[in-house]
């Protein structure tokens, strides 16, 4: 019978001898931006070297998949963070990127075998992207970390 998490689980968040890639998309800019940031902040917090850091740019969020493969075909490696934000618009895109962003996302961590901690913020207005940016970049860090130890201990 398989077990539930609960409160007392504990979570492995140390990150000193781990590899992480984060592509980041430019569309958006300021609040991408902020999302790195909280990031790579976090990531220091549990313990990831700056050095052991890798993060590109790319245009869009439609283009995070295609980078985030490159860097997993790398097997550089243990996790990789996808950073986006997109904003509902008056036209049907909005729903296109964000569902065709996350679904490459879930393809490349799938085909991989690599944990991939999605950041790409779907929102209706750029005022929930700024009251959410913070939390989900700090939150990217940490599930990536989480992720990578797991596979490691799952090894």
């Amino acid at each position: 019978m398989m077990q539930t998490a609960d409160k007392t689980d504990e979570v492995k968040l140390n990150g000193r001898d781990l590899r992480i890639g984060i592509a980041q998309a430019r569309f958006n800019r300021s609040l991408t931006d902020r999302l790195a940031q909280a990031c790579k902040d976090e990531l220091h917090a549990v313990g990831v070297q700056e050095r052991h850091v890798r993060h590109v740019m790319v245009p869009g969020a439609l283009e995070l998949p295609l980078a985030l493969a490159r860097l997993a075909e790398t097997d550089e490696f243990d996790a990789l963070i996808a950073l986006g934000c997109v904003i509902r618009g008056e036209t049907y895109h909005f729903e296109l990127v964000a569902d065709q962003s996350a679904a490459g996302v879930m393809h490349v961590a799938l085909e991989y075998s690599i944990p991939i901690a999605n950041a790409i913020l779907a929102v209706e207005n750029e005022a929930q992207a700024w009251a959410r940016v913070e939390e989900k970049g700090r939150s990217a860090a940490r599930v990536a970390v989480e992720m990578a130890n797991l596979m490691e201990d799952l090894e």
